[in-house]
């Protein structure tokens, strides 16, 4: 049992106790409802309270029975706030530190509530995909308001309880606790005090008989509705939210509650959802490494010295800052040392005059914030992460430099995108101590943080690197060493397809728009234009040494040599204008490409948009494919994180795994079959991978 049951004088106190959230799994609704019967049953009972033990109140659904049978066997969620509104003893909610979805929706089906201040108050379901689905949207209207009953439920965004008390008319609170430490005395003496209120047997108060209406009626839930479906126009769940609560305006109480459950129910089974729910799952399930229990020691990363105050180091020092951890930026010029701090100050600068930092909290980031031109003054920080030219060389000078003045216990990480992280460890003595760190940019801003798991890195180095990412609030991810990664060894792929793509009779702007239309923040030509178009053929000048038998369109190469890098140099795929960031089509780069094509003697084809969508995933799914069989990477999951936050990939479609999951792995695996017999394309590449193989002959899923 997840609840506990104690008596204290006349009223009897059910605790949820169901770690970290108390989430309303069937085992605690079993006691809740238990708990409700032993007190009602109890002559000496007067009043019950409900709370939670520990860190929350509730935190609604217990996320470990998602999809299972367990979710809806009785008592459901709606039975266990049927059970607290039909006691014959009044119920008294004590609310501290979260309440959220279910938890929320628990509390209103009683029929007092208390909050102590500071606790955060949401229904987040919207998050999910879905909207509440136990009386959420026809309870918080009667007792918020019906627009701030809207704005909670189609942002899923929490409200601190002293915020709801300040609402004019709120019926949420029955009373605010002191303080935190004082709510369970003061809950008690509310139950004793309602109780005798009630003594001569009159009906306790219920949300459900709350009157609920606006005076704009239809017209305000028309514009509720317009204005969501500006702002969420991929996702259903949004709007079906405002339909909800307006059904909370127009209908009997039961009859809305029914309505809700039909919409919860059908929002389910949209992909949308799945690919929310699977997000939600993906970003826990990413932290946990096979072989490195959570319980491995970590160390303690007090100070962080970042080497290069360039883009890249000036992105990374700022994670740190702004979660309170000294940063040390090491330089070898005083030039470029000012540079980058004065880079900082602007972005800094930028968050206060748009009123998203406050001056206070930019002044105390600064003031932890230092710099130096030696290596002797680093000696002593817990976690070095350099960030230098992408160059072996230059790694290899700076980490034997750090293995000379750096303490013993310091972690060492590089920020390398696509060098071997063995080997830079091995310009080392102590290569248990190196990781690879990879940032993406603009690193204060990219979401995503790629752990490079080297064969020497040590468990404990691993643990803390996950645990720093997450106090620096990004999605750490796991990666063996391999050419690129994860992220950047799958885009590769990407990138070849759409050079074949242009060849076959593509133009740059029909490629980019084709999959940006499918939901990507950018097409694959605007990314090159954005990140250097130069980068790139670095790469392609070593694969022609490395993979000779790699095929690649020459476009982007004859692009390069025109000296078009991109947006830096105010032309690349396609021209720009100064201090805009306008892709316009480039006459110039389709004549190039045009000669290019006659000269390969290709007649251009029409080519689908659904053609280019898929071959331009499809490529994605593939490549993974092999990363997940050579261990690169744990799960299909952790690569859809890494797509979802750091590459742009539609999150409503929940990363390329899980797409081609809902697409259906034999449609994939025969679609590349069918682009393997394009003999413009690398037919080698297309045979689908040996774990594409294997779950389709198995008839199973990646997630």
């Amino acid at each position: 049992m997840t609840a506990e049951y104690k008596v204290h004088g006349d009223v009897a106190v059910i605790t949820l106790v169901n770690p970290p959230v108390n989430g309303l799994g069937l085992a605690t609704r079993v006691g809740i409802t238990n708990g409700l019967e032993q007190a009602n049953n109890d002559p000496a009972v007067k009043a019950i309270v409900i709370t939670g033990a520990g860190k929350a109140f509730s935190g609604g659904a217990d996320i470990k029975e998602f999809g299972s049978p367990k979710a809806l066997q009785e008592p459901n969620l709606l039975s266990v706030i049927r059970a607290c509104e039909n006691s014959q003893k009044p119920v008294v909610a004590a609310v501290h530190s979260v309440a959220m979805g279910g938890g929320l929706e628990l509390a209103l089906g009683c029929h007092y509530r208390i909050a102590a201040p500071g606790a955060s108050i949401a229904l987040p379901e919207v998050k999910l995909g879905l909207i509440p689905g136990a009386g959420g949207t026809q309870r918080l209207p009667r007792v918020i308001g019906v627009e701030a009953a809207t704005n909670m439920i189609v942002s899923g965004e929490p409200v601190k309880a002293e915020m709801l008390a300040m609402l004019p008319g709120q019926k949420l609170w029955d009373a605010m606790a002191q303080s935190p430490e004082s709510l369970m005395d003061e809950a008690q003496a509310l139950a004793r005090k309602v109780a005798a209120a009630h003594a001569d047997g009159s009906p306790l108060p219920l949300v459900r008989n709350l009157p609920c209406k606006h005076p704009q009626g239809a017209a305000y839930f028309q514009f509720a509705r317009n204005m969501v479906k500006a702002t969420a126009k991929n996702l259903p769940a949004p709007v079906k939210c405002v339909d909800a609560v307006e059904f909370a305006t127009t209908k009997k109480f039961e009859d809305g509650l029914l309505a809700e459950r039909e919409i919860f129910i059908n929002l389910m089974w949209t992909p949308e959802c799945r690919s929310l729910r699977h997000i939600f799952m993906a970003d826990r399930a990413a932290s946990k490494i096979p072989d490195v229990p959570e319980d491995t020691p970590k160390r303690e990363i007090k100070s962080v010295a970042v080497i290069g105050a360039g883009t890249m180091g000036g992105g990374i020092s700022m994670n740190f800052l702004n979660a309170g951890i000294p940063v040390k930026i090491l330089e070898m010029k005083q030039d470029a040392l000012d540079r980058g701090i004065a880079t900082i100050r602007k972005n800094y600068e930028a968050q206060v005059k748009k009123g998203k930092l406050k001056q206070d909290k930019y002044e105390q980031r600064m003031a932890l914030l230092s710099t130096t031109l030696s290596y002797d003054d680093i000696a002593q920080a817990d976690l070095v992460i350099e960030a230098v030219f992408e160059d072996m060389g230059v790694k290899e000078t700076v980490f034997k430099q750090l293995d000379k003045t750096t303490k013993a216990g310091a972690i060492l990480a590089s920020n390398t995108s696509t060098l071997d992280v063995n080997k830079i460890a091995s310009f080392t003595s102590r290569p248990q101590d190196v990781v690879g760190m990879h940032f993406f940019s603009p690193a204060n801003v990219m979401k995503l943080l790629e752990v490079v798991r080297g064969e020497k890195t040590g468990k404990d180095v691993l643990a803390t690197v996950m645990a720093i990412g997450k106090k620096i609030k990004k999605t750490a991810v796991v990666s063996g060493v391999c050419d690129g990664f994860i992220g950047n060894r799958m885009i590769e792929q990407y990138s070849r397809q759409a050079g074949f793509l242009i060849e076959e009779g593509c133009t740059p702007a029909q490629v980019d728009k084709a999959v940006e239309k499918f939901g990507f923040a950018m097409g694959p030509f605007r990314m090159g234009d954005l990140a250097g178009n130069d980068i790139g053929w670095a790469i392609r000048k070593r694969r022609y040494q490395e993979k000779p038998n790699m095929k690649y369109s020459k476009t982007a190469d004859l692009l390069c040599e025109m000296g078009r890098f991109g947006q830096k140099t105010g032309v690349g795929w396609y021209d720009y204008q100064a201090g805009k960031r306008d892709a316009i089509p480039s006459k110039l780069v389709e004549d190039m490409i045009a000669k290019h094509r006659a000269d390969l003697g290709i007649t251009p084809r029409k080519i689908s948009d659904e053609e280019i969508v898929q071959r331009l995933v499809y490529s994605l799914v593939n490549e993974a494919c092999h990363i997940l069989e050579e261990g690169i990477a744990s799960k299909a999951s952790d690569i859809d994180m890494v797509y979802i936050t750091g590459y742009g990939f539609p999150f409503w479609r929940g990363g390329p795994m899980l797409y081609a999951d809902t697409v259906g792995l034999f449609n994939v695996a025969e679609a590349m079959k069918r682009f393997a017999r394009n003999p413009h394309d690398d037919a080698s590449f297309w045979q689908p991978a040996p774990l594409l193989k294997r779950l389709v002959a198995e008839g199973k899923t990646f997630n």
